[in-house]
């Protein structure tokens, strides 16, 4: 039987239901963490942009897809593959084909998943590996029992075939490239091997309405296509399919199944599965707060561990970046896509340069590589290609801040020149256009920053410039500090003073940033809660705020602590603070470096407390790869990375009583909040290992030498901080 038995372990303790409704974007995926393929049902049978594979909201289910999905994204699924069973005459369409079900029949965990097909009385059960999943099936007895195996191919492209011989279908579907290249072939396919426990004696494939029995393949030419099988008079007992999934061929698919799921032992996969993610949730451990806010918790370090991919196979084949047309090993490491950097290098990967600092260092090495292989780093790297996806070159972002944390298991030196490429060097017009270098970065050298007149035409998103040309400036910076600690002091120099470029899209007549002309005349009018083309997903007194590098000198530009606080006191009472888009993540924090440190601890309490909930609407936006999970598990625990790339963290108060880090050298970091309640939010004492400590921020050292911080809250703020 399936292992679904209640437990207050962490594990029990997620819901993966949470942001399958409204915006959240999230689907109730199993497998492995970080898996190349998440195994989950589907109500949606397509691959298109910003539509999942769920939703909650849904009544009836098509199929159960081997999907390629980022977590909580405005993406698309690729290369997947969906397997559908049914009962009586075979019906293919997606539309024909479905289900009803209920969600009380629904049974979800990270490992397992299960649900009952009403029109069909059948229920289906699912778990995975790393690249392979396995379905059991439960016809009714008597039935006229099919399995349908459809590619989700874009039309007139793709291929199935039936093989009788080995019980198997197999197929494969291409994959294109969305946003810079959109439409465009990404170079390689999604390719499965499905095999059956059972021999099957009827069959047939169809083409988009059209069924054809007996035959065992389809190519190309349909809008639709797939294969089927057919067991006349179902004797009892469950179905049992297992899939290997590969992005370089059929062979390295069948390799992977046989290398990762062997025999036909369900509950073997599903204890497999389950025993990866109670490791990777078992290395935080909380005490106190309520019951929900620890579900809550603990469903963000799942969703927070879903992306980036491993997209190498078993053995370390994965292919060249950029259509580069080779194949490459990983050798002992994985090769990972799918990184929505935009959103998570503010928390995500941070985070993970706690808990799995091993893993952070493969993802950054595979960053590396395709720099080396597609010629640049790459702005957003999805269906391993380069995207130019929202805007920064936050690459830099997550190479410095493994870096700046001790990080060694990656290409140093290749890692130094890829970025000081991408800052200096636009490439040539063609590669250009298909996505490679930072946008603008020729006015950005020119002016200081990236005038209205450049309306970054050649970019998935246009214009944009005064955000781009914050972000830019984060990013030299960053890159200053990677020069200066290798010794390169000449160009650390030059990347340090484009690192306070900021202040060239800031007016400090009126204290917010704001569009500027070649000729620095500011763009006009001016609201600075009002949304202009120049700013991304925000306005200007949201991207005010992002100078993290900087804190100081934004707040001396602002006018000083006092004039700093009543703007943040601003955005927050104007409510244009905004949890649901990432521009907001750090502004709270802020408070902890203008002498206001309870403004912080109150507004992120108030954060973690009306913005996540338990249920299918419980996420205030697209979680975006596990960007706004991230946020929560950290801001839960008490700390939070303001500036990625400096080993340092600020604090605010926790909402739990113990939180013990396990890491991987088997220290432990300690976090105790004396008196922790909901209105218990404010930091009446700090200490750090016993000592009375008056810092707001805490070192990415103390935390690796397995320090005790220990936190004393009350109702009110500590006398004199207000």
């Amino acid at each position: 039987m399936p292992l679904v038995a209640f437990s207050t372990t962490p594990y029990r303790l997620v819901d993966p239901s949470v942001g399958t409704a409204n915006d959240g974007q999230t689907i109730p995926v199993v497998g492995f963490p970080f898996g190349m393929t998440g195994w989950t049902p589907e109500t949606r049978p397509i691959e298109a942009h910003c539509i999942s594979p769920y939703y909650y909201k849904d009544s009836r289910i098509t199929g159960f897809r081997g999907s390629h999905w980022i977590s909580g994204s405005c993406t698309q699924d690729y290369g997947s593959v969906t397997l559908m069973p049914t009962v009586g005459d075979v019906r293919v369409t997606p539309e024909l084909r479905s289900s009803s079900y209920r969600h009380e029949s629904e049974v979800e965990s990270p490992a397992y998943y299960s649900a009952i097909l009403d029109d069909y009385k059948t229920r289906v059960e699912m778990t995975g590996t790393t690249r392979s999943g396995m379905l059991r099936i439960s016809f009714p007895k008597g039935a006229k029992a099919n399995l349908l195996v459809e590619p989700n191919v874009k039309p007139g492209e793709g291929y199935i075939q039936i093989r009788r011989d080995s019980n198997e279908i197999v197929g494969y579907n291409p994959v294109h490239r969305l946003y810079q290249g959109n439409g465009k072939s990404a170079g390689f396919s999604g390719y499965f091997v499905a095999r059956l426990q059972r021999p099957f004696a009827e069959y047939g494939v169809w083409c988009d309405s059209e069924v054809s029995k007996m035959q065992s393949e389809q190519k190309v030419g349909c809008k639709r296509f797939g294969a089927y099988i057919t067991f006349p008079d179902w004797k009892g007992g469950a179905l049992l399919v297992k899939v290997g999934t590969s992005f370089t061929s059929l062979e390295e698919a069948r390799k992977n199944l046989d290398a990762e799921n062997q025999g036909w032992d369900f509950e073997r996969v599903q204890r497999s599965a389950e025993k990866e993610w109670r490791t990777l949730l078992d290395r935080i451990q909380v005490k106190g707060g309520s019951t929900d806010q620890q579900r809550i918790f603990y469903t963000a370090l799942y969703h927070a561990s879903l992306a980036p991919h491993i997209v190498s196979d078993a053995d370390g084949t994965y292919a060249g970046f950029g259509q580069e047309g080779k194949l490459h090993n990983a050798g002992s490491g994985v090769y990972y896509d799918d990184y929505s950097l935009w959103d998570t290098f503010r928390a995500l990967h941070p985070l993970l340069t706690i808990l799995d600092p091993r893993r952070e260092e493969q993802m950054v090495q595979s960053l590396i590589d395709k720099g080396e292989q597609g010629g640049y780093l790459p702005i957003f790297p999805a269906w391993n290609n380069y995207t130019q996806e929202m805007i920064g070159d936050h690459a830099v972002s997550l190479i410095v801040d493994a870096y700046a944390k001790g990080l060694r298991g990656f290409d140093i030196d290749n890692a130094y020149r890829l970025i000081l490429q991408s800052a200096q060097i636009t490439p040539p017009l063609e590669a250009y256009k298909d996505g490679r270098g930072r946008r603008g970065l020729q006015s950005y050298l020119r002016y200081g920053f990236i005038p209205l007149e450049d309306k970054v035409s050649d970019a998935y998103h246009h214009q944009e410039q005064v955000s781009r040309t914050l972000e830019y400036a984060y990013d030299d910076s960053l890159a200053a500090d990677f020069a200066e600690s290798m010794g390169h002091d000449a160009e650390a120099k030059q990347l340090r003073v484009r690192g306070e470029n900021w202040r060239n899209v800031f007016d400090s007549t009126i204290g917010f940033v704001r569009g500027r002309h070649e000729d620095g005349r500011w763009s006009e009018p001016f609201q600075p809660d009002h949304q202009y083309n120049y700013i991304t997903e925000g306005v200007p007194w949201q991207y005010t705020f992002f100078v993290p590098q900087n804190i100081p000198g934004l707040i001396k530009a602002v006018g000083g602590s006092e004039a700093f606080n009543a703007k943040l006191d601003g955005l927050f009472g104007a409510k244009l603070y905004n949890q649901g888009n990432e521009p907001s993540h750090h502004i709270a924090y802020l408070y902890d470096y203008s002498g206001a440190p309870w403004k912080t601890q109150n507004h992120v309490r108030e954060i973690l407390e009306n913005q996540y909930h338990l249920g299918p609407s419980g996420l205030p936006g697209n979680d975006d790869a596990g960007q706004m999970s991230a946020w929560y598990v950290l801001s839960a625990m008490g700390f939070y990375p303001v500036c990625p790339g400096k080993p340092v963290y600020a604090l605010s108060s926790p909402i739990f009583d113990r939180v013990v880090i396990h890491q991987s050298d088997g220290k432990a970091f300690t976090i105790r909040a004396k008196h922790a309640s909901t209105s218990n939010r404010y930091i009446q004492t700090t200490r750090l290992n016993g000592r009375l400590y008056s810092k707001f921020e805490i070192s990415h050292a103390d935390i690796l030498g397995g320090a005790t911080l220990t936190f004393k809250l009350g109702p009110k703020p500590q006398a004199g901080t207000q």
